[in-house]
């Protein structure tokens, strides 16, 4: 397979460019992300930051469509449902191999879901799968024929397409796990667009072009993703020509880079939702007079407007205003009363009470935390709590907070960015969803009418009767506040004039077969 004429000594000067925007390679595309990737096995990660890797690296069966959330053929070229929407059958492409050389078939699709939901499956211990909650509906998964492959569902279960279309339902060699095991995380193996060349820890992952991609090979012969967790020296590196592209831009910096004529800004709305989880197993916050008390006295339009430059707005719901058939558009929410905060921890006797809350230096979708954490600490403290801030990089930040909050901190920023409105209150609010059953509510939130409606809302059919659970849940969880409400982010990135036919995505990924830097 054809690859740049020593790709990595290209990407070595990419990397330690500080000069001039001409000084990264002709043709590949160096791109500063947000943290180190945790892993490169699709089925093993959450974080956004790595699925914009993964994107390019593999395929589904099923994808989005260019601009939309809308799923479309993708290693499949169609399928057929069944009456009662329990039995999908894929008819696969049958000219497609992975990046080893092996054969994409029905029995690699098969393996790849046994792996994640058999127990008994050979290479179940090459996990964990921590998203797996996107396929548990899944009862049989079958090779049917060489390139057919049935899915059984034990129940009707609306978001299945819409999830096989995330990265989890990403595709991977069967072989490449067979040889690595445990450790194929490092060793990524898809049908993608891209191929993996090099990962070198806290520097680069790089990857080059598959030539024989089966939709088409890319104009760029690499991509480099630079881990780069301070935001100002990703804007450094960005105007000095170390990178040709970064994602999610410092709010302060977006109106310079609009100003500049030698860069690109690129701006998306999409299903973002940032909050802050309460530990409702701290006996201070099961008063539902504090969780609300804690809503009122946060200042969000000071954190939109302020910290984050209006490059979001505020959010009043579990499910963002971006699903808009799903969305409660009816709710009042908290709008800041820091008098009426007061009074509710007055009745709840929790004036002067100490919290503990977890920030990130930064991460997938986390804006700006560090300011918004002091933002939030300040206005609680304003109103008679006192709040301990504790700092954590990212990766280290997800292991404790998707562990559960108890014993660990009282309260923990987040953000959330799904492809349908059930992921993030299925997976982040429902009773059975806690951390020590492999969900992430890792504040503890139950309430049996919020399940019940998710349960429902999930195995309809029809989207108007969906819509109205989903609105009826909402008004339930806003009601109890488990989270502190914050913010619906407009997702940005920037881009030097050199780049070509590039957009972002509603789904919050790079997408990069078509982008072109001459």
């Amino acid at each position: 397979m054809k690859r740049i004429v020593n790709p990595i000594a290209a990407v070595a000067f990419a990397t330690t460019s500080t000069f001039a925007i001409a000084q990264t390679p002709p043709n590949v595309l160096v791109v500063g992300q947000i943290a180190e990737p945790q892993s490169l096995d699709p089925h093993a990660v959450t974080a956004v930051n790595d699925f914009r890797i993964l994107v390019n690296l593999y395929d589904g069966l099923v994808r989005y469509a260019d601009g939309t959330l809308e799923v479309e053929p993708s290693l499949a070229e169609s399928w057929d449902i069944s009456d009662d929407g329990t039995v999908y059958k894929f008819q696969l492409r049958d000219d497609v191999e992975f990046h080893d050389g092996t054969p994409f078939d029905a029995e690699a699709v098969v393996f790849n879901f046994e792996r994640m939901l058999d127990e008994d499956h050979p290479y179940y211990d090459t996990g964990p799968f921590p998203l797996a909650f996107y396929f548990s509906q899944i009862d049989t998964v079958e090779a049917t024929a060489e390139h057919e492959v049935t899915f059984t569902l034990n129940e009707p279960f609306a978001p299945f397409l819409s999830n096989l279309a995330y990265p989890t339902g990403l595709l991977i060699s069967p072989q490449a796990v067979r040889e690595h095991g445990e450790n194929i995380g490092r060793h990524p193996v898809g049908t993608g667009a891209y191929q993996f060349e090099e990962w070198e820890s806290n520097s680069r992952v790089v990857l080059t072009r598959n030539n024989d991609y089966w939709d088409g090979a890319p104009d760029l012969e690499a991509v480099v993703f630079r881990p780069i967790t301070d935001a100002n020296t990703r804007v450094a590196e960005m105007r000095s020509g170390g990178i040709d592209m970064m994602v999610e831009v410092p709010p302060d910096n977006v109106s310079m880079f609009k100003e500049d004529p030698m860069f690109q800004v690129y701006e998306q709305a999409g299903p973002h939702v940032w909050f802050v989880i309460l530990n409702m197993r701290n006996e201070l916050l099961q008063d539902k007079r504090v969780r609300q008390a804690l809503n009122y006295a946060v200042d969000k339009e000071a954190l939109v407007n302020d910290v984050l430059q209006g490059t979001a707005t505020v959010a009043d719901s579990p499910i963002a205003p971006a699903f808009n058939w799903a969305y409660n558009d009816e709710l009042d929410g908290y709008p800041y009363n820091p008098d009426r905060a007061r009074e509710l921890l007055e009745e709840a006797g929790a004036v002067g009470e100490e919290l503990t809350f977890y920030v990130t230096e930064g991460g997938s979708g986390m804006l700006d935390p560090i300011n918004m954490g002091t933002a939030i600490q300040a206005n609680l403290e304003s109103v008679g709590l006192d709040i301990s801030i504790e700092t954590y990089e990212w990766n280290t930040f997800l292991g404790r907070v998707n562990a559960g909050l108890e014993g660990e901190a009282d309260m923990a920023e987040m953000a959330w960015m799904t492809n349908d409105p059930d992921t993030l209150p299925f997976l982040a609010l429902r009773s059975d969803a806690m951390p020590d059953e492999g969900g992430f509510n890792s504040g503890y939130y139950s309430n049996a009418d919020v399940d019940k409606l998710l349960e429902q809302a999930r195995t309809s059919t029809s989207q108007e009767e969906r819509a109205r659970l989903y609105k009826e849940a909402q008004a339930i969880i806003v009601e109890d506040a488990p989270w502190i409400f914050v913010a619906n982010w407009q997702q940005n990135a920037v881009a030097t004039d050199r780049v070509e036919n590039f957009h972002l995505q509603p789904s919050f990924l790079l997408q990069l077969r078509d982008v072109r830097k001459p």
